[in-house]
């Protein structure tokens, strides 16, 4: 792996007066896939959302790529090759399978590679080829899921933010989604992830990060995970090493 695609240095984002990040810093290294583990409330959609633009900073920086992003609008983070497959999915119910894709793509006027892509993407997902026409309301929350990463796919990033992947899906659905996240960075996509799963997200991370309360707390390689008692009956269950 090569140097850092995404640097994060002293990020605040606030609520109001309530302060969600509280100086987080991490780093995702160009080529891996980076794991934020923590519980509810701990900040790591936060994290996800003023990374992707969608939030903005009060204080900090986020480098991509070597470049400042930070208070940037969503847009241009997008076209700079940073997409986010957000928590709950988050499709376009009334679109059909196709347009969703097709929305995307909405930077890029390469019609006749936009058409290729969406192609190469159904044969990656034959279940959305299958239910092209249908209103994405219409699939099932695996499908959606899948329908959320292929369009996020849409946008041909270098950076591919994970929101809770597997939330709300069947054991077999969730196994699918995680060969999907291997394929991908295996292809070339770095990947930083958050995810509930601890178990399952240390399987495929080459580093992870944890985060209560608006910091993080916690990192190193998943291996030394399983060697910390503490934190492996905090995250992972006493029973498991």
């Amino acid at each position: 792996m090569a140097g850092p695609a995404l640097e994060i240095h002293d990020l605040v984002t606030a609520y109001g007066a309530i302060e969600a990040l509280k100086g987080v810093s991490l780093t995702v290294a160009d080529g891996s896939i980076t794991c934020l583990l923590g519980p509810n409330g701990a900040g790591k959609t936060t994290l996800m959302l003023t990374t992707a633009g969608l939030l903005r900073p009060r204080r900090g920086s986020i480098r991509f790529g070597g470049e400042e992003i930070a208070g940037r609008a969503p847009h241009a983070i997008v076209g700079r090759g940073l997409a986010l497959v957000p928590e709950n999915r988050l499709v376009f119910p009334a679109m059909t399978v196709t347009e969703n894709l097709r929305a995307g793509a909405y930077q890029r006027r390469d019609r006749a590679a936009i058409a290729r892509d969406i192609e190469a993407l159904y044969a990656r997902f034959p279940r959305l080829s299958d239910r092209a026409a249908q209103p994405a309301g219409t699939l099932s929350g695996g499908e959606q899921q899948m329908l959320a990463v292929a369009r996020a796919l849409m946008s041909r990033p270098r950076l591919l933010l994970m929101d809770e992947p597997s939330l709300g899906l069947g054991p077999l659905v969730v196994e699918e989604i995680f060969r999907i996240i291997r394929e991908l960075n295996q292809e070339g996509t770095t990947i930083l992830l958050v995810e509930q799963n601890a178990h399952l997200a240390l399987t495929v991370a080459h580093h992870f990060y944890l985060m209560e309360q608006g910091r993080v707390t916690f990192s190193g390689d998943p291996r030394a995970l399983a060697e910390d008692e503490v934190i492996r009956r905090a995250y992972l269950g006493s029973a498991r090493g």
